[in-house]
């Protein structure tokens, strides 16, 4: 039931941000939405075009683009509207330093001001948070007496990473874990999100990276463990 109230608060102000970013009548009614390349990126983009359609625009959903292709196209004006995560901002388009502690409000406050560098502006969080995490087998991790990343620290050097397509490489992602726990995984196949949950409920592989809220780790009996030393940002959901 957590869950639904969550849902409906989150969807609620969806729809009060994506009606502000459009408010003015001078606006031109034609709005291009940007989407990338998962399941919940299409379905706010259709959220959103939905609502502005309600109040009388036309919409055009531009799907399956990168974070930096995104930005790039709203800093041109090829993009009218799209939703981004604060960890993304802050550490992938804007490029700033890790901090020693996430704390969530200083991330957002520091992805405003950066975006405000080239004109572009934050309309508020939508209310939830898509955090990158790190998930195991339950059975694995009960049998192991694993719940945090610095427990499987000791267990990863035997153990296969599927990741998905760009986890791997990314500043916020492994090599931040690498950096900050010690983790040294056997070996590290990217693939794409789909994909890993096949692999992982195969034996493929031993560990993957799923978002905080996808629904299928609880479908294949995942583990999503505590990132005990806060290595990762926190990625708030927020319409640009």
């Amino acid at each position: 039931m957590k869950r639904v109230h969550v849902l409906i608060f989150a969807v609620l102000l969806f729809i009060v941000c994506t009606e502000s970013a459009f408010a003015a009548d001078t606006y031109d009614k034609s709005v291009i939405i940007g989407a990338k390349t998962f399941n919940e990126q299409y379905i706010l983009a259709d959220m959103a075009g939905l609502l502005l359609e309600d109040k009388g625009y036309t919409t055009d959903i531009k799907s399956g683009m990168n974070d930096l292709t995104l930005y790039e196209g709203m800093k041109k004006g090829q993009i009218d509207l799209y939703v981004e995560y604060t960890g993304t901002a802050y550490s992938q388009i804007l490029k700033l330093p890790a901090r020693d502690s996430w704390d969530p409000d200083a991330v957002y406050t520091d992805v405003v001001k950066g975006f405000k560098v080239d004109n572009i502006d934050v309309v508020g969080k939508i209310g939830f948070r898509d955090d990158y995490s790190i998930a195991v087998p339950e059975t694995y991790a009960k049998k192991n007496g694993i719940t945090t990343v610095s427990d499987l620290v000791k267990y990863a050097p035997d153990l296969r990473f599927g990741s998905d397509l760009v986890f791997h490489e990314r500043e916020d992602g492994l090599p931040r874990l690498e950096s900050v726990y010690g983790l040294s995984f056997k070996s590290v196949t990217p693939m794409s999100p789909t994909l890993m949950y096949t692999a992982i409920e195969n034996n493929e592989v031993d560990a993957i990276p799923p978002y905080t809220t996808d629904s299928r780790i609880d479908l294949y009996n995942l583990t999503v463990l505590t990132d005990d030393k806060s290595a990762m940002p926190p990625y708030h959901a927020i319409l640009l």
